[in-house]
């Protein structure tokens, strides 16, 4: 990033790649654990009803350049069936104790598979086992019955299950791969604004825009090509 960085305002001139700011502020507000999961983000995703639906999901990745950031999930939830109809999506990051937020606008796609391997191997296994015990968004009689269906696809991947469900009787750590269903998704970001509290609610904000143009099927890094920026300042 070549343009000066001030803590409390944006520049007059506005940075010509906001990405790098956002950037910055995420990783701020990580090292400085502002709150519990100050990766934490507002997801929002709108179903073929055209109803929308926001839920809290963290941000696993942040890649100022191309410019995208990356969540992980169930592919059978609902925000999975929302993209699939329309991968028009929307997010936020807020942290109180800064007094700053980002609202991303953007694409989503599902990430490449050794992404969504690679993530996968670094989850405890607790976590791994829970992304083949649930099925995430669809209804279930009682928490007891969702315990018990953990522990049955447990020992249906050759595992020895305790009472808990992060508890194994084998003292070996065992190697469950990535399920089928589970995996990352990539939010190519096509509209940013960052949001600076001032006082008396005089909030510094400004809004970038740019198009992307998907170049192949899958979607990868480099299957977008992207046009510069444009930004601008917002009244409060």
């Amino acid at each position: 990033m070549n343009e000066t960085r001030n803590l409390d305002l944006l520049p007059e001139v506005l940075p010509s790649d906001p990405l790098h700011w956002a950037d910055a502020w995420i990783k701020e507000a990580t090292t400085a654990q502002v709150q519990r999961n100050p990766n934490a983000m507002t997801l929002v995703t709108v179903g073929p009803d055209a109803r929308p639906s926001a839920r809290m999901v963290l941000c696993k990745q942040f890649v100022p350049d191309p410019g995208y950031l990356v969540f992980y999930t169930n592919y059978k939830s609902r925000k999975a069936a929302d993209i699939a109809s329309n991968n028009h999506v929307a997010a936020l990051f807020h942290w109180d104790a800064l007094g700053r937020q980002i609202r991303i606008e953007g694409v989503t796609v599902r990430s490449p598979d050794d992404e969504s391997d690679e993530y996968f191997a670094s989850r405890d296994w607790g976590s791994q086992l829970g992304a083949w015990g649930s099925d995430q968004s669809a209804p279930i009689e009682s928490r007891q019955a969702l315990l018990r269906q953990i522990q049955q696809r447990a020992r249906s991947l050759g595992l020895k299950p305790g009472s808990r469900s992060d508890q194994l009787l084998d003292e070996n750590r065992p190697l469950i791969k990535r399920p089928p269903h589970w995996g990352g998704y990539r939010l190519w970001i096509t509209a940013i604004e960052l949001w600076i509290e001032g006082p008396d609610r005089v909030h510094d904000r400004a809004v970038w825009t740019r198009e992307i143009v998907r170049e192949n099927a899958r979607g990868s890094e480099d299957g977008f090509s992207v046009t510069p920026w444009t930004g601008k300042r917002l009244q409060p």
